[in-house]
C-alpha cells in the first residue's frame, strides 16, 4: 500500500506589475488589464520520502530581471514546515525556464529528475536564438550539465515513477519537455501542473498560455491534467495567486505556504 503524501505549495516571489497580454495566447481584448503572477515550488512529503518539485529563482535573478518581489527562499519556508532541505531525495524539474531552476545547487544531495527532451533542447543550437534564450539562466543549465556528468541527473522519457506515489508525465506544449507531477494523497491524486497551466483560467477555460512551443500539445496537456487528477480542484496551476485562496494557509506561513492535500 502506498503511503499518502502531504503536498504544499510554497510561494517564494510575486510580480504585481503584470498584464493579461503576457499570459494568454492570441489577441485578448483585455490585454492591458492587470494580471499579477506568483511563483511557487511544491513539496511532497511522507514519513518515507521528501520530493521537491521545481527550484524557483534566486534573489540575484529577481534583481537582474526586475519587477519581481522575492519574498522568502523555498529552503527557509521548508524549514519552517519542519522539513530539512537536506532531506530532499528527489528534485523534479518541470522544465528549465529560469523561474524553476534557480536553487538547484541548494539541494546537492537530491537526484534531479528532468525529461531528456527538455535538457536536450536547452543544450541545442536553438536555445540561444533571440526570443528564446531569455527564458533561461545559462548558469543554471550549465550546472545541470555538470550534475549530469556527476551522475545526479535522471533523464527520463515520458512517464516515470520517482518514488511510489509520485510520477512524472511529459506533456510538452509550453516547452519541448515540460512534465507534470501526479502525487497520491489522502484526498486523491493531486496534479502539479507547473506551466502546463500557469493560471486556473488556462485549464478551466481551455485558454493557452502566451509562451508556446507547440500549441496542440498545450491543448492536449489540459486533457492530461484532467485525466490524471482525481478531482478538478486537485489540479494545481503553476503561477496563480489564487492558489493561496483555494487551499488553507499553513498557520504562521500565511502568504507563503498552503496545504494542498
Amino acid at each position: 500500500m502506498i503511503e499518502p503524501f502531504r503536498v504544499y505549495a510554497l510561494r517564494f516571489a510575486h510580480r504585481e506589475a503584470s498584464v493579461r497580454g503576457e499570459h494568454f495566447y492570441g489577441h485578448d481584448p483585455c490585454a492591458l488589464d492587470a494580471y499579477p503572477i506568483s511563483y511557487y515550488v511544491w513539496l511532497a512529503v511522507s514519513d518515507a520520502h521528501a520530493v521537491l518539485v521545481d527550484a524557483g529563482f534566486t534573489p540575484g535573478t529577481a534583481a537582474r530581471r526586475g519587477g519581481r518581489d522575492y519574498l522568502r527562499s523555498p529552503m527557509d519556508t521548508m524549514r519552517a514546515l519542519g522539513v530539512d532541505p537536506d532531506r530532499i531525495e528527489h528534485l523534479v524539474l518541470s522544465h528549465l525556464h529560469y523561474d524553476h531552476t534557480g536553487h538547484v545547487a541548494d539541494f546537492p544531495r537530491a537526484r534531479i529528475v528532468v525529461q531528456e527532451a527538455e535538457l536536450a533542447f536547452w543544450t541545442s543550437r536553438h536555445a540561444a536564438r533571440p526570443g528564446i534564450a531569455h527564458f533561461v539562466e545559462p548558469a543554471d543549465v550549465a550546472h545541470l550539465v555538470e550534475q549530469n556528468f556527476a551522475g545526479q541527473v535522471r533523464q527520463v522519457d515520458g512517464e516515470h515513477e520517482v518514488v511510489p506515489g509520485v510520477t512524472v508525465h511529459r506533456v510538452g506544449g509550453h516547452t519541448p519537455g515540460l512534465q507534470v507531477v501526479r502525487i497520491a494523497t489522502a484526498a486523491g491524486h493531486v496534479v502539479l501542473a507547473a506551466d502546463a497551466s500557469h493560471f486556473y483560467e488556462n485549464v478551466e477555460r481551455g485558454q493557452p498560455y502566451g509562451v508556446v512551443t507547440f500549441l496542440p500539445a498545450m491543448y492536449d496537456a489540459f486533457d492530461t491534467l484532467a485525466t490524471l487528477a482525481s478531482e478538478p480542484e486537485l489540479v494545481v496551476p503553476g503561477h496563480d495567486p489564487a492558489v493561496l485562496d483555494r487551499f488553507p494557509a499553513v498557520p504562521g506561513l500565511e502568504g507563503l505556504a498552503v496545504r494542498v492535500a
